[in-house]
């Protein structure tokens, strides 16, 4: 693992039982109890994620709107002073670069964050079609994320945050001079698991003291540390894409059912406008969708589908649902195999089993 690269938490994985694995060129936790109790404690109680891998760049300047419109697929105009937005960048075919999230501090003082594996390919990206009045910075190296998510995460983390009221941070909403045990943080109400919760954006020099704080507050409530396998199947269940696997170069947002954070007649052109425009208005040729087993199988990443001896498609993401207790997956399907309760087949170890198309998300929390 020494030649992976390492988040500011490496040291203390092992103090809590972290078994790592190489995660895109990074030595990152996979479990440190087990992926369903992990899982099992975030839909029921609370669990901390080190999300720290993930990327943050800061796009400030007298010309940041104009260059963001152009950049993102979303409407980055309609974000006011303390929010976060959902979207995505896009190549000229409609291909995806990234999925992403905006944070806008304040009028001309935005902060991206991008995907871990991403980071270094986003950031020339962006230098790329950078503009005048726009000032690029990688700050990735000096921060850390944490995740604290859960339906008792904001119990918990307000026990460490006595200059503020967490109630007050709605939802894709955040504050930045949050004090986390005297720590100063960023603190939004985003995540990727389907439920409650926080991230936290603070200093990296911070971050073991605030990993530490939180799960010592949190022991009484029964909030675990959690790894990057729970952090999988909790947002597959909430039909959260993953990049490199719901979305890609060849996938376009729309195909990956991510349309909503795509606007197509925003005044400022963006990459892939006419391509994605066209999407939405004819309909992709293909359809991420729900699967479940009807035969006895998991469905895997890669896996092709079949409509009788035609393939269709493939397996985007797939498991054995901690919560439901069946095997489902994601897969992306010629538009007209993509019906509610349509059969298909899923190959595995060499044998076609069948499925059915179900609605997604498959998972929704109640409150």
């Amino acid at each position: 693992m020494a030649d992976l690269k390492q988040t500011p938490l490496y040291e203390v994985y092992k103090e809590y039982g972290g078994k790592t694995i190489d995660f895109g060129g990074w030595a990152l936790p996979v479990q440190f109890s087990s992926i369903k109790e992990e899982h099992e404690a975030v839909r029921t109680r609370a669990g901390l994620f080190d999300v720290s891998h993930m990327g943050e760049i800061e796009v400030k300047g007298e010309g940041a709107l104009e260059y963001l419109q152009k950049m993102m697929t979303n409407d980055v105009s309609k974000i006011k002073d303390g929010g976060a937005q959902y979207t995505a960048m896009c190549y000229e075919d409609g291909g995806t670069v990234d999925d992403l999230l905006v944070y806008k501090i304040k009028d001309h003082d935005y902060l991206l964050v991008v995907n871990a594996a991403n980071i270094d390919k986003d950031y020339e990206w962006l230098k790329q079609h950078q503009t005048d009045g726009v000032e690029l910075n990688n700050i990735s190296e000096h921060m850390a994320q944490l995740a604290l998510q859960g339906p008792l995460a904001q119990d918990v983390l307000q026990k460490l945050t006595n200059n503020h009221s967490l109630t007050d941070i709605g939802f894709f909403k955040f504050q930045s001079e949050v004090s986390i045990n005297g720590r100063r943080a960023l603190v939004s109400r985003t995540g990727y698991t389907g439920e409650d919760g926080f991230e936290i954006y603070c200093d990296a020099s911070d971050a073991v003291a605030i990993w530490k704080d939180i799960l010592d507050a949190g022991e009484a409530e029964g909030v675990l540390p959690c790894g990057l396998g729970s952090r999988d199947t909790l947002r597959f269940e909430a039909n959260l894409a993953l990049y490199g696997q719901e979305l890609s170069k060849d996938i376009t947002p729309i195909e990956a059912g991510i349309g909503f954070a795509v606007k197509v007649n925003k005044e400022i052109p963006f990459n892939g406008q006419e391509v994605l425009k066209k999407q939405k208005e004819e309909g992709a040729s293909r359809k991420l969708v729900g699967i479940e087993m009807i035969d006895r199988g998991i469905p895997r990443h890669g896996y092709k589908v079949f409509s009788g001896e035609e393939v269709i498609g493939h397996v985007t993401t797939g498991t054995q649902s901690p919560t439901l207790k069946k095997n489902i997956g994601l897969a992306l399907l010629s538009k007209e195999f993509t019906s509610v309760d349509a059969e298909v087949q899923v190959e595995i170890r060499g044998k076609k089993l069948q499925a059915k198309v179900v609605p997604t998300p498959f998972y929704k929390r109640t409150k």
